[in-house]
């Protein structure tokens, strides 16, 4: 975090205040009484004042703009009232308004659209490159405040407010949660309309694009994402009356059937992709794409491309019989299939193995759920305008078990409740979105934190 984010984006109107501190710090919003005189944080009282640039002129902030990640002004499209006059244009932010100068931003155009200069401290006067003073406005960061930021953000832990979070309110962190379950079901969202969009609104196509990634299972996702928009679902719809051609397909598109073998099996499916590839103009992956180091042979991608031939076999349109499904369980039910009778003593081609089910155990039935079912039914209630499946989707999460990851152990043991996967999708999101980011100010848990204590724990 540069110290372009860091200082104070503006205050927003009389309603909202933004703290921040020097380099190194994030920016946050604390909601107030509209005309209310003053906010309080901790044990200190801080007075709110109209916003005046040096020279006197009465600053109104319309909107804030966007923030800016690239090189040029902290933010753009902002829009001010300076004096009765609407400007719109880039705000830029500094520690000093020396800064201004030391940065060398009096010659470079790229400032030349800056409307107002934010600074903590009034040291020097800026102006654009013909000449044009710019106006000031001076915020400053009361004492305490910068204190407790400095102890969300400058600690080097993971995640500092781990040993306090059990002095936020239960009702709190509550709302929290369930505003970080729609945050991360509203991006993964937004994945899955990017999709439609790429596939013309077929839903069946992109359910079976997910459930493919997800069949990666983490390390072999991307790898099997590519190899479903390699290969369309309805070619393989074309062939499900034959499993080994079904079969066939995966595999052979996957690069996995590119050298000679004496087992009949595998004889069987390169002949029949060899025939399968050159009726549908198919093009195979490198085989090298897919990993098994490090993998349970259970999850080895041999062993999940035959797992999904044996679904595709089974079901023509399996996303209309999830959106029509009565319970969890009739869900789950669709996806206990049974590989063809080959990989009952394998888990690649190479080399029998003593003979275990390959049946699709309850713990990846989970993730599944979590990684595809639920996200499809939630955007598919948001695209339709069904807020059913979306209620569906988030009574799913509640149905299944709590994920086990060292993100959910971390916040377990620092008091946060956890029952169910809506609780550890929260989590993720928590960790991922906040935490890693140090966006602790854009944080509930954060910022009551930093409101709560002016004298936080070292």
């Amino acid at each position: 975090m540069t110290k372009k984010m860091i200082m104070l984006p503006l205050l927003a109107a009389s309603v909202s205040l933004f703290f921040t501190g020097c380099e190194g710090k994030l920016v946050e919003k604390v909601d107030l009484i509209p005309q209310a005189q003053s906010v309080t944080i901790g044990n200190g009282s801080f007075p709110l004042q109209e916003l005046r640039t040096t020279d006197g002129q009465r600053v109104e902030v319309i909107d804030t703009g966007l923030p800016n990640a690239d090189a040029g002004p902290d933010f753009f499209n902002a829009k001010v009232k300076i004096d009765g006059t609407v400007w719109a244009g880039s705000v830029e932010i500094h520690e000093k308004a020396s800064d201004w100068l030391l940065h060398h931003h009096d010659s470079d155009k790229a400032y030349d659209s800056v409307i107002l200069h934010v600074t903590g401290v009034n040291d020097a006067s800026i102006c654009r490159m013909n000449g044009e003073p710019i106006p000031q406005l001076i915020l400053s960061v009361p004492e305490p405040v910068r204190k407790n930021i400095d102890w969300l953000l400058v600690r080097e832990v993971p995640v500092p407010c781990l040993e306090r979070i059990q002095d936020v309110d239960s009702v709190h962190l509550a709302s929290w949660m369930d505003t970080l379950l729609s945050e991360r079901l509203e991006r993964k969202t937004e994945d899955i309309y990017r999709l439609l969009d790429q596939y013309q609104e077929d839903w069946n196509e992109v359910f079976y694009i997910l459930l493919t990634r997800s069949f990666g299972f983490g390390v072999n996702s991307d790898a099997f994402e590519w190899l479903a928009k390699s290969l369309p679902l309805r070619y393989i719809q074309k062939q499900r009356a034959s499993e080994s051609q079904v079969e066939a397909m995966l595999f052979g598109q996957a690069g996995m059937l590119s050298e000679e073998g004496s087992c009949h099996y595998y004889r069987l499916l390169r002949r029949e992709y060899e025939f399968l590839r050159h009726k549908f103009g198919l093009k195979p992956l490198d085989d090298s794409l897919f990993k098994s180091l490090r993998i349970r042979p259970t999850n080895f991608p041999h062993v999940k491309l035959a797992q999904l031939a044996a679904i595709w076999h089974r079901y023509d349109t399996l996303f209309s019989m999830i959106l029509s499904a009565s319970s969890p369980k009739e869900i789950k039910d669709y996806f206990r299939i049974q590989p063809s009778d080959y990989w009952k003593n394998h888990y690649h081609f190479q080399y029998a193995s003593v003979e275990k089910d390959k049946m699709i155990g309850e713990n990846a039935l989970n993730i599944l759920l979590i990684n595809t079912v639920v996200p499809l039914l939630f955007a598919y209630g948001g695209r339709n305008k069904l807020p059913e499946y979306c209620l569906r989707a988030t009574r799913l999460l509640e149905s299944i078990p709590p994920e086990r990851n060292h993100i959910v152990t971390a916040f377990a043991r620092s008091g946060i409740e956890v029952h169910n996967a809506g609780d550890t999708q929260s989590l993720i999101q928590l960790k991922r979105e906040y935490c890693e980011k140090r966006k602790c100010l854009y944080c509930r848990i954060g910022f009551r934190l930093l409101k709560r204590s002016v004298n936080p724990p070292r």
